[in-house]
């Protein structure tokens, strides 16, 4: 899929051929646990690598055997035991959000796979504390959707300027406007550009 990807993306803007060459993608695995997934952006938003792991792992740690609570799971744990791990307030909340969402039938994860990208996020949208971003990395990393740009990421902004010698940070407009000519494979070219800033992106 990654070769087939990038020699389309060859093809259609010869301009990136040597972003292209420069680094070496590797295939997108999809999540199968989609509430995990979600709960997990939440838990990483705003906080360096390190630091949200620690967050994540003793959060994790508070239920049997070490194992990623379900959504009932989480909705029975109180408040303040989550806050104690070193949750924000607020994502307490959300990520309690995210719980009954999944329980309650708001979000149709089951049937995921046969929506489009706007229908997906037209249900995870709903639920408070899940925005754009979120999203967008949701279908890009777990669903493996592979034509998501995320014009508001400051990693692929980055990643624009720099590689076309821009003076200042491009706008979305001047993001989607060029990204016409990368799809249907823009997800690969958002990694291509978290390369030129970070090197390979992590969780």
């Amino acid at each position: 899929m990654i070769e087939k990807a990038v020699s389309h993306l060859r093809e259609k803007d010869p301009e990136i051929t040597i972003l292209l060459d420069s680094f070496k993608i590797e295939g997108l695995k999809p999540e199968e646990n989609y509430f995990k997934s979600l709960t997990r952006s939440i838990l990483y938003q705003q906080l360096s690598g390190k630091a949200a792991k620690t967050i994540s792992d003793r959060f994790i740690s508070l239920y049997p055997n070490n194992n990623y609570p379900l959504p009932q799971d989480v909705l029975n744990t109180k408040h303040e035991i989550l806050r104690s791990v070193g949750i924000s307030n607020a994502k307490a909340y959300y990520i309690k959000n995210i719980a009954e969402a999944f329980i309650n039938g708001r979000v149709d994860y089951e049937n995921f796979y046969e929506l489009s990208d706007a229908e997906i996020m037209d249900q995870l949208i709903s639920i408070k504390g899940v925005g754009p971003w979120t999203i967008q990395m949701f279908l890009m990393f777990t669903l493996n959707r592979l034509d998501i740009f995320p014009t508001g990421d400051l990693g692929v902004q980055k990643g624009f300027k720099i590689y076309f010698k821009l003076n200042e940070l491009p706008s979305s407009k001047e993001m989607l406007l060029r990204s016409e000519l990368w799809r249907p494979y823009r997800t690969i070219m958002s990694i291509y550009f978290w390369k030129v800033v970070d090197g390979p992106f992590k969780w």
